[in-house]
């Protein structure tokens, strides 16, 4: 492995450890919009109910329907992103229409045939509240999810609630802004690769920016976190997706999810998903994992093939100096290694990036410092629209 690698997986590593042992104590004093139940609960006394939520939607370590129950709430309906209400089902996985066991509501998946609550589906709905934990990557698609809510809300004229939860990549913005000719469900917006919003701050900028078709807004109420700036680091209390198991994993995922659109594997089917990375024909290794069907991934890439790479998870070494941002030495690093260079991109690969320049680069030699440089005037517009938005202190 290069130099540059190690040096960037020791910092994310060294970022984990620091921040739990100085950031543990900020934390505490930290409340999300779902627990916030005063600002809430009277918004939604006495009104029929839906619901987007999934395993992250807690209040403590009771779920959030749990709890409206308790309350004597009229929860009609759930909606669920991918991964589903329980947050079990594979990357890319179809989720079909279910009933939660544990309460008997309808679960109705926004991940597969309808990305966008139907008419029918929303009838006789008074009311909807979103909650669900996101990491602050423009290619995870809860944002993508609550656009089609917003806009399914907009169109049958339902007010929706948002409860806000802390961004754990929320204290830096970094990579290519989007353009519009490559969006799609893993990029929506004209935002970078890690947007520094709030899923309460984003949904602002979604009617703001005029996102929605037709020019329509959604009528939102954003029930705000309370202890957050975007200088805190929080660290979930539950994993937000089944191959993001730990603090560093979403460290590493604004980088590491680029290998999605190559051949290389992130680990899926292992125990140290989106924290190491391999192929059975990289070059150059410094380890090896063998990738096995299991719940969340149930058809990883290479399963039972041995595939060699590098562990991301082992560098601990603690330096002076904290940063963040996308670490491309990684990518450029696997592509320089991997002995046949024709096959290492596919086509998923520039709807990731956003565009089909990042690609361009990676295969032309260009250095880490001129591939970030390319991105700062985007980066600077996108920072003024931004700041709009913003409900908590920024971290510049």
């Amino acid at each position: 492995m290069t130099e540059n690698v190690i040096n960037a997986a020791k910092m994310l590593a060294m970022m984990t450890l620091l921040l739990f042992s100085v950031g543990v104590h900020a934390q505490e004093k930290m409340i999300t919009g779902a627990e916030n139940t005063a600002a809430w609960f009277p918004l939604v006394k006495d009104k029929n109910i839906a619901l987007v939520a999934n395993q992250t939607s807690i209040i403590g370590q009771t779920h959030l329907v749990d709890t409206m129950l308790r309350l004597g709430l009229k929860v009609a309906k759930i909606f669920s992103p991918e991964h589903g209400f329980r947050g079990a089902a594979s990357a890319g996985e179809k989720v079909s229409d279910d009933v939660d066991s544990a309460t008997g509501i309808s679960v109705v998946s926004l991940y597969g045939n309808n990305k966008k609550p139907t008419a029918e589906a929303l009838q006789g709905i008074d009311i909807m509240i979103f909650d669900l934990q996101d990491v602050g990557v423009r290619f995870y698609t809860y944002i993508s999810t609550m656009h089609y809510v917003m806009q399914a809300c907009a169109e049958q004229k339902i007010p929706l609630i948002i409860l806000d939860r802390p961004n754990p990549n929320g204290f830096y913005v970094d990579g290519p802004v989007l353009q519009d000719s490559f969006a799609s469900f893993v990029g929506m917006h004209k935002v970078p690769v890690v947007h520094g919003l709030t899923i309460g701050e984003y949904a602002q900028m979604i009617n703001g920016e005029h996102w929605l078709k037709q020019n329509i807004a959604c009528e939102i109420k954003v029930i705000p976190c309370v202890g957050y700036t975007h200088q805190s680091r929080y660290f979930l209390p539950v994993k937000p997706s089944p191959n993001l198991p730990n603090q560093l994993a979403i460290y590493l995922y604004p980088t590491l999810c680029f290998f999605e659109g190559t051949v290389i594997s992130v680990g899926r089917g292992t125990s140290k998903p989106f924290q190491q990375y391999g192929h059975p024909l990289l070059m150059n290794s410094e380890t090896s994992f063998v990738p096995k069907s299991m719940p969340g991934a149930s058809n990883p890439p290479y399963a039972n093939e041995v595939c060699f790479g590098y562990d991301l998870s082992n560098y601990d070494d603690v330096s002076d100096s904290l940063s963040s941002g996308i670490h491309l030495e990684i990518l450029i690093d696997a592509y320089r290694n991997f002995p046949d260079k024709k096959i290492f991109f596919n086509s998923f690969f520039n709807k990731l990036a956003g565009n089909d320049i990042l690609q361009k680069q990676i295969v032309s030699g260009k250095s880490v410092a001129e591939i970030k440089a390319s991105w700062q005037s985007d980066l600077q517009q996108y920072k003024i629209v931004r700041k709009k938005y913003l409900l908590y202190q920024d971290f510049e």
